[in-house]
């Protein structure tokens, strides 16, 4: 027994020694954490992409007795089935109270203006029999979201009807969308763009031209402009409605829908692999370029997209320049002492600072203090309206840039004490003064450290939510903050943020389970959005990395 002991007891010796225990169980750390994130991107994926695939119009009959939840339906629900998914209820019994398991279906039976809802439940046990009915349409449109008809014919603007039977009806319908959407297009240009650039000229005549006579008579003729435009976007206005619709939903009712109104239309039950795959990426393009509709649950996220990437632009611009000279500062110049160490203890603690106190101090410093100063010295005129005494993309910026910048300092300075220290004695023995070292020998060698740093910051800054809803993002937001119209870049502008896009629907939205899908279809797109920034910054580092890795090494 004795020499088991001891053979035991080399044993563990031989493997404590090497460290292998620790090798294994940091291996397994790791791989826990790859399945980790795995698993999350996966379940991402898994909900966000089927969004954009078309899904078959199914109807469903019920069993006799079975109350149908939408009125006037019958014994029968259209629409498309959603998600199946278990539930518990207590089921009395002779015996007692027990749970018994039973399966849901949930099923999207759009038509809000009609049945009030969008969405249904029906226990599995109740459906009797599901089919697939053939000539129905899904109609997106641009209000009260899709809806699922039975077209019976098109009303035109010369006062004639096409029946839905003729075979020149899904050509005319398809040509008369087309015309109204390029219409539509007009319409938002001449009120966003042109209109909207005739009224900010008009409010700054009347701030800054104080009822002279060449600012009235400049604004009259900009009146007399905006006259026409009105009264031409009136005139294609009437004839987005000359044409219509006339379908009956699934429940029998029969609705008018002008074309002006619908977005676009298909028969999902007709398509073939080919088709549903060409509609797949036209439904990720359109939610890629296209505004948001119905409290931000339909339409496209282009807003929001840009807003997220010029912020998050802005603040790379900012937060760079400052940790970049602060590191410099601290390991270059200032003298190692009691000091300094209290400065890298505050920087590091600012680290772990709450990002909802760094928007409280961004609204009260940035947005009341600064902004209101700079209203109150250029742009007095217009006050009591603020400029940038208000929340804007700009405060925005700043704000992030503030709470990132410990980030970027800690990794400049890392990267500073990396260089070695035969380069800077070499550089000054050949008669270079200290700042010309630093600008022609530490920071080139540098760099890759530095956007190793602003990699961590872009990737933190650019999903951050709770300091950006103090200081100017918004539901929705009327105008970007680059445009065509003079100036081009307007940093007072509020803006929209992906981030805040996802908590705006996933909790604000006043239909929860229409913005369900978005909500997986937006994360799914910060992430990529996160990915490619961080991309092109550590494809520019390695080149850096690269270029002064013999002198750096």
């Amino acid at each position: 027994m004795r020499d088991t002991d001891t053979k035991d007891l080399e044993l563990t010796r031989t493997l404590a020694a090497p460290g292998e225990p620790f090798v294994w169980l940091t291996a397994m750390g790791l791989a826990l954490g790859l399945i980790m994130v795995v698993g999350l991107l996966g379940v991402i994926v898994a909900n966000g992409l089927p969004v954009f695939w078309p899904s078959k119009i199914v109807e469903v009959h019920l069993k006799p007795g079975v109350k149908n939840p939408l009125p006037n339906s019958g014994g029968t629900l259209t629409g498309e089935i959603v998600q199946t998914r278990e539930k518990r209820i207590p089921v009395l019994s002779a015996t007692g109270d027990k749970i018994e398991d039973q399966t849901e279906v949930q099923i999207f039976v759009g038509n809000k203006d009609v049945n009030g809802s969008g969405f249904v439940f029906l226990n599995n046990s109740d459906i009797a029999s599901i089919s697939e009915p053939r000539g129905i349409y899904r109609l997106e449109r641009m209000e009260y979201g899709i809806a699922f008809a039975y077209p019976k014919s098109l009303q035109l603007a010369d006062g004639t009807s096409l029946p839905a039977d003729s075979p020149a009806f899904t050509q005319t319908l398809t040509r008369l969308d087309a015309e109204s959407a390029a219409r539509r297009r007009e319409i938002e240009k001449i009120e966003k763009h042109d209109i909207g650039a005739i009224n900010s000229r008009i409010t700054q005549l009347r701030a800054k031209g104080k009822g002279s006579p060449e600012s009235l008579k400049e604004i009259a003729a900009l009146d007399a402009d905006y006259q026409l435009l009105a009264a031409k976007a009136r005139e294609l206005r009437a004839i987005q409605s000359a044409a219509a619709l006339i379908y009956t939903t699934p429940n029998g009712i029969e609705r008018r829908l002008p074309v002006g109104e619908l977005v676009a239309f298909t028969l999902p039950n007709t398509l073939v692999f080919n088709q549903k795959l060409g509609l797949f990426f036209h439904n990720i393009w359109n939610f890629l370029t296209l505004d948001p509709r119905e409290a931000n649950t339909e339409g496209g996220i282009f807003p929001a997209i840009f807003g997220t990437f010029v912020m998050t632009l802005l603040m790379s611009l900012a937060v760079v320049p400052f940790g970049v000279v602060a590191a410099i500062y601290l390991r270059e110049y200032a003298k190692q002492g009691l000091a300094v160490r209290a400065v890298r203890i505050a920087v590091n603690n600012l680290a772990g600072v709450p990002s909802i106190v760094f928007g409280v101090f961004g609204l009260g410093f940035f947005v009341y203090f600064v902004g209101a100063s700079i209203d109150s010295t250029f742009f007095g005129e217009y006050l009591p309206t603020p400029t940038f005494g208000t929340g804007g993309i700009l405060w925005a910026a700043a704000t992030l840039a503030l709470m990132t910048v410990p980030v970027v300092i800690v990794a400049t300075e890392e990267a500073l004490a990396a260089v070695p220290r035969g380069m800077r004695e070499g550089s000054l023995s050949c008669g270079a003064s200290k700042w010309q070292t630093i600008q022609r020998i530490i920071l080139p060698a540098s760099l890759p450290g530095i956007l190793t740093g602003l990699i961590l910051a872009m990737a933190r800054g650019a999903g951050e939510v709770a300091p950006l809803m103090l200081v100017g993002v918004v539901k929705l937001a009327p105008s970007l903050p680059i445009d065509g119209a003079f100036p081009f870049v307007h940093l007072e502008r509020k803006f929209m943020h992906l981030g805040f896009h996802i908590y705006d629907l996933g909790f604000q939205s006043p239909d929860s389970e229409a913005a369900k899908p978005m909500v997986f279809a937006t994360t799914l797109l910060l992430i990529l959005l996160v990915v490619v920034l961080n991309l092109a910054a550590i494809l520019i580092r390695e080149k850096l990395r690269k270029r002064y890795a013999t002198g750096a090494f």
